[in-house]
C-alpha cells in the first residue's frame, strides 16, 4: 500500500469517528484526548492550535493512555490539568456555597474575589454555567429562605428578617415575584390566590394546565382527570381554583399542540416556583434542545455541582411543569430511561416525538 493510499485510509477512519467532529468543533465539553503524530503532543478537543490532518490523529480516553503511547501534553491547552470547564465548575460551586452560607448577600466583588476571578469574568462564567446572574441566584436563594421561614415563623415580619432582608419594604417590593403571591397568602397555603385551570386530552392521556396571574404554574399528565385536579388541589391547598373558560381552553390547546409537535416551541410565560437549587436545575433543562438527552451527571456538571446527581434527580421529580421544563430529557448515565413523575412510558413517547420532529 502506497503512503498516500495509507494516509487516505487513516484519514477516512478518523473522519468516521464521531470524536473527530468534536475536535473540528473544538467542543469544550468533549471528554477525551487526541494525539498528533507529526508533533508528538496530545491535546484536548477544544485546543485552539491549528487543526491537525486527520490521518495523523489518534484518540485516547485518558491522559495516561496518550502518554503511554509516547505523546507529551500540549503546552497550549494543557490537557494534563483540569479543563477550563472543570475549573469554572469548581469556582461556581464555591461561589454558590458562599452565597448559601452567608447571613447577608455577598457582593459581586466579594464573590469574584472569593474564587480568584475579575468581576467581569466571574459574572460571565457564572451566568453561562448557572443560567442566572449572581444577583439572580442570590434572589432565588433568599426566596427559598423566605418560603422556609414563612412556614416556621410566628409572624411574616420575623420570616422576612430571618431570610436576611434588612427591611419589610425591600421584601414587599418583590414579594409577588418571589412567592407568586403576598407573604400572608403564602403562609395561608395560597389563600385568595386565583388559579385558573382546565383538563384536556392529548396522545399521552389527560393533561391539566393551570395558570396564575404570573404565568403557567402547573402542567400535569395522567390517566384520570379527577386525579390531576386533586393533585392541583394538593399543590395549592387554599387557592381559589377556577375552571377555565373558552379563552383559557385555547391556551390548553396550545400546550397540547406543543406536546404533539415539540418543534413548535412553547412561547408562554411560566410561573416557576422552587428552591434555588431546583431553579438552577430547571433552568439548565430548558436549555437542552428538543431531541437531545443528558444524564443526571451531565446536568449536575452543567449547574456547577458535579456531585449532586441525586439532588438533580429529586429536582426533576419535583417539577410541576411537564414538557415546559423538559425533565423527560434526563436519562441515566448509560442512556437508559429512568423514573419520570408522569410515567416512563410517557417519557419514552415524548423523546420519540422529539426525535421524529
Amino acid at each position: 500500500m502506497s503512503t498516500s493510499t495509507r494516509d487516505a485510509h487513516l484519514a477516512t477512519i478518523t473522519k468516521n469517528d464521531p470524536r473527530w467532529a468534536a475536535v473540528v468543533a473544538r467542543d469544550p465539553k468533549a471528554n477525551f484526548f487526541y494525539s498528533v503524530k507529526t508533533t508528538g503532543v496530545y491535546c484536548r478537543p477544544c485546543c485552539a492550535a491549528r487543526l491537525a490532518r486527520p490521518e495523523n490523529v489518534q484518540f485516547y480516553g485518558t491522559c495516561q493512555d496518550a502518554e503511554k503511547a509516547g505523546f507529551r501534553p500540549c503546552k497550549r491547552c494543557k490537557p494534563d490539568r483540569a479543563s477550563p470547564v472543570e475549573q469554572h465548575a469548581e469556582k461556581i460551586a464555591s461561589a454558590c456555597r458562599l452565597i448559601e452560607s452567608s447571613e447577608t448577600p455577598p457582593s459581586l466583588e466579594l464573590l469574584a474575589q472569593h474564587v480568584g476571578l475579575s468581576t467581569y469574568h466571574f459574572h460571565r462564567v457564572f451566568k453561562a454555567a448557572m443560567g442566572l446572574t449572581p444577583k439572580g441566584y442570590v434572589a432565588a436563594h433568599r426566596a427559598n429562605l423566605v418560603r422556609k421561614s414563612l412556614n416556621k415563623s410566628d409572624t411574616v415580619t420575623g420570616a422576612i428578617y430571618d431570610a436576611g432582608y434588612n427591611s419589610n419594604s425591600r421584601f414587599y417590593e418583590t414579594s409577588n415575584q418571589v412567592l407568586g403571591m403576598t407573604p400572608s397568602n403564602y403562609r395561608a397555603g395560597g389563600a385568595q390566590t386565583d388559579i385558573r385551570f382546565a383538563v384536556g386530552k392529548c396522545s399521552l392521556g389527560s393533561i391539566l394546565v393551570a395558570q396564575s396571574d404570573r404565568g403557567i404554574c402547573a402542567i400535569f399528565l395522567g390517566d384520570d382527570p379527577d386525579s390531576l385536579v386533586r393533585e392541583l388541589q394538593d399543590q395549592f391547598p387554599k387557592a381559589n381554583l377556577i375552571g377555565g373558560d373558552a379563552g383559557f381552553e385555547r391556551l390548553v390547546a396550545k400546550v397540547v399542540g406543543f406536546v404533539e409537535a415539540p418543534a413548535l416551541g412553547l412561547d408562554l410565560p411560566l410561573d416557576v416556583r422552587g428552591t434555588a437549587f431546583q431553579r438552577r436545575v430547571w433552568q439548565s433543562l430548558r436549555k437542552l434542545p428538543a431531541g437531545s438527552t443528558a444524564s443526571y451527571t451531565d446536568v449536575a456538571k452543567l449547574i456547577g455541582s458535579p456531585n449532586s446527581m441525586r439532588a438533580v434527580a429529586q429536582a426533576c421529580g419535583a417539577n410541576a411543569l411537564a414538557v415546559a421544563i423538559p425533565c423527560h430529557r434526563v436519562v441515566r448515565n448509560d442512556g437508559a430511561l429512568s423514573g419520570y413523575r408522569w410515567g416512563v412510558e410517557r417519557k419514552r413517547a415524548l423523546l420519540e416525538k422529539e426525535a421524529n420532529a
